[in-house]
């Protein structure tokens, strides 16, 4: 960036513009520069850090750790001024003997000699250097006295910012301190759900681990209004508490130093109002089955929202025990962590419930309590009571979660060797619920739609509620017994917890097929890590928008992904076990780090080759992204080269990054049983491996366990595709599904021409699994929808033509019955969900058929569940049918078909339709705002809506933030829905103005960069394909 104003730089010499950008104010010191000219400072103590308000950015720069990030208006303005103060200088001070002063030139001159010009510029670089140093250096060097010697040992002053009273805060950190540790927590919370208002008292009994003045905790929107302290054996006395709200901190000062080993208790009364989004302590509601409203309070606290709730010290790695009491109305009743210990009658004629204190040490994050009016249903296993609770109407919807929650906690409880701690475990279904779900530790929150299915639903939507149930319950152990210590490796949690949701339903619940939807998760896990814009797997957290960013698919799919590979890397079915059961126990109860995993993982290993699993597994956490394995072939030796696999690749952003890959590969010898795999490690950036000459062709990744991609060249991929076309079960279903995933995304990388991925393609006629059929129309259905967007009206009958001739059979051939299994389903759905969009006749009157008898049925008909999407998508089509799918949405009371019929309702192409269940989304009265990312996304997918969608989040952005927390799953979703079938540079021109307008409201996040990568991408891929499509379809 040119740091002068175009009209000064263009009057200066060349090297005096680039030298002077180096140039500075002699009061401007850079100390990551100029080492020598200051002292080396002691390290700071615990308490005592510098904060750097942005008024002081040009005054003190490398303070290491403790340099505050700077956008680019910092960066332009200090180069600016710098560049100017220069020039300013140069004018005042140099004028007679500065070389490049310039002035009126003669009107004639002579040429000097060659003599006279070098005697000349020697002496001008003298007197110049003599004034630089004169100027520089201080005034005192010259005087008798001196200068006075720089203090060595003292540090700087800390700078602190003010808090909400006007005096200095005594912290200047997004991290607390460490010099307390909080030992218990005693919570008094009184809540009023007519005024939907709440008072509590906190009581903090800590230990002392450093001498401090301070104790600094959290604390967001609560009105502390009394404050007392206690320290040892001294008496209770009146504290003043210091707010400082941009940190969401709190702290109290004192005069006298607490000393190391010191006990304290901080005790602080509070009031505050009840949430209106769906983090902290919120409420909700729900219609009771006799049309009135009736109200409710929960919790949702992951990851930064205890603090909304009760004064705490809200970060992992700060554990304690927690006691905690509840005032009610006697029609209701309360639950949290623990099981209620006693209830007592208060004057004021409410009850208040008392619970155990936790018998574990618990995050902040993990604390739940809920008031309502709940019906539950339980039973004992393994001596807890597993409960699950839900509005009293749906009590009869709750079966098949508890059913699944007792397998998987028996299951759960033998795998790892160590009993679930807790004397109760609840499963909770909320009306009002953003996440999915909520790990708290015995007291775990649903929305209802991922724990409530009926009777009658059908296997797919029984594999999504068994699903998250084991993903929550896994957390029991991963997460809540063992925490990872920061957000940075948020992973420990959630790859773990995924990885163990699908490998206990694969052993639990075997009829569920859960592995097909393990694969396509990997896939997208991929394809999103591809992105420049990717993180890894355990990167820096530094404020709270990232650690909301660290919830997406590289800490949940791509964690769970490379713990899959080390699982199928190292020796016999029970060694990764063992390094799991092994981590556990070591580290019950405490935080830990990624190395910690490793290390335990390592100190079981019973095979010199697989001894070191830090070595190997620290290429796959530390750097973004994954490698392409390219493999070329001369007879029997094949070479394999490595790759960072990056779809915006350039000079700027190239990797030399290397990973330590455990290929594994069959042949066309033998290439279907697990007895067939063989084993290559790829340390360095290639390596060559032997094969017998006979053999015609290689398949690398056997089943897709590994998280890389494989280009086979051109000979390689002629050679598998022959082998399908002969036989398409030569190879599983999972490396037929692998082998479309690898080419397109191949040729979205530009390695192979979209001719070569059609060419792939010619087998499918033969291809009858879920897994390989699902991944090719998802790959040729994001195609089309892209030609779509662009009006590429030709096109777009070209490619619904090339769909419907390459699986048009296979669709004609689907039922609309019921059926049992869930593959078969799967592949139904994603056939007759394409069909129908691409407007096929046979599939629209199916549908318009089944639509109408469920209408006229009065219920006692049923759409089977595998089928309602399509159904109510295309009802949606109709403006009769519209309404009439809109006034079920006000009456199905069963929240799976529910949520069926709200994507089906957003599908229209009606601009009105579109207009209303936007605003309907955003306002939350007819359809809950928890809802408004699935509304908007399925708008997106629509010809008429995408570009309402885009104005729509413009013009209400900053609702949508005061709703959804920035850097949220649910604002990550809202933009990559919105933008991602965006393909031209007018597009990709405004979503760059709109984001970059937002400065601190949204410009920094990862999504954003992620969102306009894609756009660029799309672009790309557009302009070098066309004229292939044109060709070839």
């Amino acid at each position: 960036m040119d740091p002068f104003d175009s009209n000064v730089a263009a009057n200066l010499p060349r090297n005096m513009i680039e030298n002077s950008m180096f140039e500075e104010e002699p009061d401007v010191v850079d100390l990551a520069k100029d080492s020598a000219a200051f002292p080396t400072f002691p390290a700071l103590d615990p308490d005592e850090v510098v904060y750097e308000p942005r008024s002081s950015r040009l005054l003190v720069r490398g303070l290491g750790e403790n340099d505050m990030d700077e956008d680019d208006e910092d960066c332009e303005s200090s180069a600016r001024l710098l560049g100017m103060s220069f020039m300013n200088r140069s004018s005042a001070h140099r004028s007679s003997s500065f070389p490049y002063t310039r002035q009126a030139p003669p009107r004639s001159c002579s040429r000097p000699s060659a003599r006279t010009t070098v005697v000349c510029v020697l002496f001008l670089v003298i007197v110049a250097s003599m004034t630089m140093v004169l100027y520089f250096l201080p005034g005192c060097t010259f005087t008798k006295a001196g200068c006075r010697k720089t203090n060595k040992t003292t540090p700087f002053e800390p700078v602190y910012p003010l808090s909400t009273n006007g005096k200095l805060f005594p912290w200047a950190q997004f991290r607390l301190p460490r010099s307390v540790r909080p030992l218990s927590y005693d919570l008094t919370l009184s809540p009023d759900l007519n005024n939907m208002t709440f008072t509590g008292r906190t009581v903090i009994t800590m230990s002392v681990l450093h001498n401090t003045k301070i104790i600094v905790l959290h604390s967001a929107h609560l009105n502390i209004t009394k404050a007392t302290f206690k320290l040892g054996d001294q008496e209770t006395r009146d504290v003043t508490v210091l707010e400082y709200q941009p940190r969401q901190q709190i702290a109290v000062q004192f005069s006298e130093e607490m000393k190391a080993g010191q006990y304290c208790v901080l005790t602080l009364d509070y009031s505050a109002s009840l949430s209106h989004t769906y983090d902290g302590f919120y409420n909700s509601s729900y219609i009771h089955k006799d049309g009135k409203k009736r109200v409710l309070a929960a919790t949702q606290f992951e990851p930064l929202s205890a603090r909304k709730a009760f004064p705490c010290f809200d970060e992992p790695a700060f554990k304690a025990t927690f006691l905690i009491k509840i005032s009610r109305k006697p029609n209701y009743m309360t639950l949290s962590n623990m099981p209620q210990a006693k209830s007592t009658q208060l004057s004021n004629g409410l009850m208040q419930d008392e619970f155990e204190k936790t018998s574990v040490n618990m995050s902040t994050y993990l604390v739940a309590f809920i008031v309502a009016d709940f019906t539950p249903i339980s039973k004992n296993v393994s001596e807890t009571l597993v409960s699950v609770y839900s509005v009293p109407e749906k009590k009869e919807h709750t079966d098949y979660a508890l059913y699944t929650a007792s397998k998987l906690l028996e299951f759960y409880n033998n795998f790892f060797e160590i009993n679930y701690p807790l004397k109760k475990l609840d499963l909770v279904a909320i009306p009002d619920f953003l996440a999915g779900a909520m790990e708290n530790w015995g007291l775990i929150t649903f929305r209802e739609t991922t724990l409530l299915v009926g009777n009658q639903s059908s296997p797919l939507e029984k594999q999504l509620v068994a699903s998250v149930i084991a993903h929550e319950l896994a957390h029991q152990w991963f997460g809540n017994l063992v925490t990872m210590s920061w957000w940075n490796d948020l992973w420990l949690n959630e790859g773990f917890a995924t990885y163990m949701q699908y490998m206990s339903l694969q052993k639990v619940f075997p009829q569920l097929d859960i592995g097909n939807l393990f694969l396509a998760v990997r896939f997208r896990a991929l394809d999103k890590d591809a992105l420049n814009s990717s993180h890894a797997v355990s990167t820096e957290v530094n404020n709270p928008e990232q650690v909301e960013e660290m919830f997406d698919s590289v800490s949940y799919e791509k964690g769970a992904s490379i713990l899959m590979m080390l699982n199928a890397w190292l020796p016999g079915e029970q060694q990764f076990r063992k390094g799991i059961i092994q981590y556990l126990k070591q580290f019950s109860g405490l935080n830990t780090d990624t190395e910690d995993l490793w290390n335990s993982l390592t100190q079981v290993s019973v095979s010199a080759q697989h001894h070191n699993v830090s070595e190997m597994m620290r290429s796959w956490t530390s750097q973004k992204g994954f490698p392409l394995v390219t493999v070329s072939r001369k007879g029997g030796q094949v070479t394999l080269t490595q790759e960072h696999f990056l779809l915006t690749s350039d000079k700027a952003t190239y990797s030399s990054s290397l990973w330590n890959i455990p290929v594994t590969y069959v042949t066309d010898n033998c290439s279907l049983g697990h007895d067939c795999i063989q084993m290559f490690n790829l340390k360095t950036k290639s390596g060559t491996l032997e094969l017998p000459e006979s053999v015609k062709w290689l398949k690398l990744n056997y089943k897709n366990t590994g998280f890389y991609i494989v280009h086979y060249g051109d000979e390689g991929w002629a050679a598998l595709k022959d082998a399908l076309s002969s036989n398409v079960h030569v190879l599983t279903q999972e490396d037929r599904a692998s082998l479309i995933h690898n080419i397109f995304a191949l040729s979205r990388l530009g390695r192979v021409s979209f001719y070569q991925v059609l060419n792939l393609l010619t087998y499918m006629s033969n291809e009858t699994e879920s897994s390989p059929v699902t991944e090719a129309l998802l790959q040729l259905n994001v195609i089309y929808r892209l030609l779509d967007k662009r009006q590429e009206d030709s096109l777009v009958s070209r490619m619904k033509y090339y769909i419907l001739d390459r699986f048009g059979s296979l669709m004609d051939k689907q039922t609309w019955g019921e059926e049992e299994s869930v593959s078969k389903q799967e592949l139904r759905s994603a056939l007759l969900g394409s069909a129908c969009s691409l407007n096929q006749e046979n599939c629209i009157q199916q549908a318009k058929a089944l639509f109408k008898q469920y209408d006229q049925s009065n219920g006692t008909s049923r759409i089977p569940g595998d089928l309602q999407q399509v159904v109510f998508t295309v009802a949606a089509q109709s403006n009769e049918d519209w309404v009439t799918l809109l006034h079920m949405y006000h009456t199905v009371t069963y929240d799976a078909e529910k949520r069926k019929m709200l994507r089906g309702l957003a599908s229209t192409q009606d601009a009105r339709h579109i207009v209303w269940i936007l605003k309907a989304g955003l306002r939350g009265d007819i359809i809950q705002t928890q809802e408004l990312p699935l509304v908007i996304s399925t708008v997106c997918n629509g010809f008429a809506g995408y570009l309402f969608a885009w104005d729509f989040i413009q013009e209400n952005w900053d609702r949508l933030i005061e709703k959804f927390p920035l850097g949220s799953y649910a604002i990550q979703t809202i933009i990559n829905s919105a933008t991602s079938q965006f393909s031209t540079q007018a597009h990709l021109d405004q979503v760059q103005g709109f984001f970059s307008s937002l400065k601190e409201r949204g410009s920094q996040m990862r999504s954003v960069q992620e969102a306009l990568e894609n756009i660029r991408l799309n672009q790309r891929w557009m302009d070098k394909n066309l004229p292939t499509l044109q060709k070839w379809l």
